[in-house]
């Protein structure tokens, strides 16, 4: 048996946003910006999936800038956003536990100039609004929570740190890094005073190299790629006809019958969560209610490398991540279990499995059933 456990990475994608990413590039291939019917026919397919998206959301599709990714769609909110104001101050206020695609840009606003305050969080990921009450000052102009944490699934408080925020001084922009939420919760953007929400394509079921960012009609940030101006000079470059149309589609489909899906991922993380707490020397971190994203566990294993670890469940067709792949090139200890408090010896002992639309319950016995096999054995020759 396989069981693909690593869907925070990436997931499979639909079959049905396969072929339509093949009928684009086979029968609709030309280039949208072009004015003959080819360039029209195309143009259509970016219209569409702007407004399927933007009906995810509530908003107007026209505040929809499709970007290569995640990453992107975060530098161009974070960098784009505090060039734009810094003639209203340089103070930008983001927490201990973001992706290096948020964690990055800020280091370089730092290296330019901008003040970053870091908020902690507690032993399940959450940061405290008192502290971040704390530390809005007359300077603020940006504030970056992730919706969703991609390591152990913590839910930060968005909607009360945005009404917070918001109440301070209407100006501040609120930038959310939804890429591990959108999908799995109903987001209204609007209604949750959000100005930039960065989501990717490959973590919905659909293409790699996709990604978009909500922009508030009423925000203006510094684009950072110039050249034809396409997208309404936001974003300049042709646009990626197959992989927006792909995700348009992958988007809609997160969304039918979503409570059902949601729910089936809730019972899955249930399932493991029940089965790895009745397994000597497993510690899960984080929430294991369902205050927690439905769809990602993180659980650290005494006396054994997460490296070690995770061959020898591959090597029994279970994959698994240790950490966030998008840094597994450069291995370092982690940030988040660091700021939750993990002890320091599990700190290198830890995995993330994470659930997507493909997985079964007999995927997740199975996993447990090989984690019984396999970590009284590794325990026996592996030391730390």
């Amino acid at each position: 048996m396989e069981a693909y456990l690593d869907n925070s990475a990436t997931t499979r994608v639909f079959p049905q946003v396969q072929k339509l990413m093949i009928e684009t590039m086979d029968e609709q291939y030309g280039n949208p910006s072009s004015l003959h019917s080819r360039g029209m026919a195309a143009e259509e397919y970016v219209t569409r999936a702007a407004q399927q998206i933007a009906d995810t959301l509530k908003v107007d599709r026209k505040e929809i800038v499709f970007t290569s990714g995640g990453t992107e769609s975060n530098n161009m909110a974070l960098m784009g956003g505090a060039f734009a104001a810094k003639r209203r101050g340089n103070h930008i206020i983001t927490t201990q536990i973001e992706h290096a695609s948020v964690s990055g840009p800020l280091k370089f606003l730092q290296e330019h100039g901008f003040v970053v305050t870091y908020l902690s969080v507690d032993r399940e990921g959450h940061i405290s609004l008192e502290e971040l009450q704390e530390a809005l000052r007359e300077d603020t102009i940006l504030v970056s929570l992730m919706y969703v944490n991609n390591e152990i699934g913590a839910v930060e408080p968005i909607a009360e740190a945005a009404k917070l925020v918001k109440a301070y001084n209407p100006q501040i922009l609120i930038h959310v890094d939804a890429i591990q939420a959108y999908g799995k919760y109903v987001i209204r953007p609007k209604r949750l005073h959000i100005d930039l929400m960065s989501v990717s394509g490959h973590k919905i079921h659909g293409p790699k190299g996709i990604g978009f960012l909500y922009l508030n009609e009423k925000v203006r940030i510094q684009p950072l790629v110039y050249g034809g101006g396409q997208q309404k000079g936001m974003r300049s470059g042709t646009e990626n006809v197959p992989g927006i149309a792909g995700m348009g589609l992958a988007a809609r489909m997160m969304y039918e019958q979503h409570e059902e899906q949601i729910e089936r991922l809730y019972q899955l993380r249930e399932q493991l969560i029940k089965g790895m707490s009745e397994i000597e020397g497993v510690t899960l971190n984080g929430a294991l209610d369902r205050t927690n994203a439905p769809h990602i566990v993180s659980a650290s294993f005494a006396g054994i490398r997460s490296e070690v670890l995770l061959h020898s469940l591959e090597a029994k067709g279970i994959y698994v991540s240790a950490g966030s792949a998008c840094s597994s090139n450069k291995p370092a200890v982690s940030a988040t279990l660091t700021a939750i408090g993990v002890d320091q010896a599990l700190l290198d002992s830890t995995l993330r499995f994470s659930f997507g639309h493909f997985n079964t319950e007999e995927q997740i016995d199975y996993t447990i059933e090989v984690l019984q096999e396999i970590l009284p054995r590794l325990r026996k020759y592996t030391r730390m």
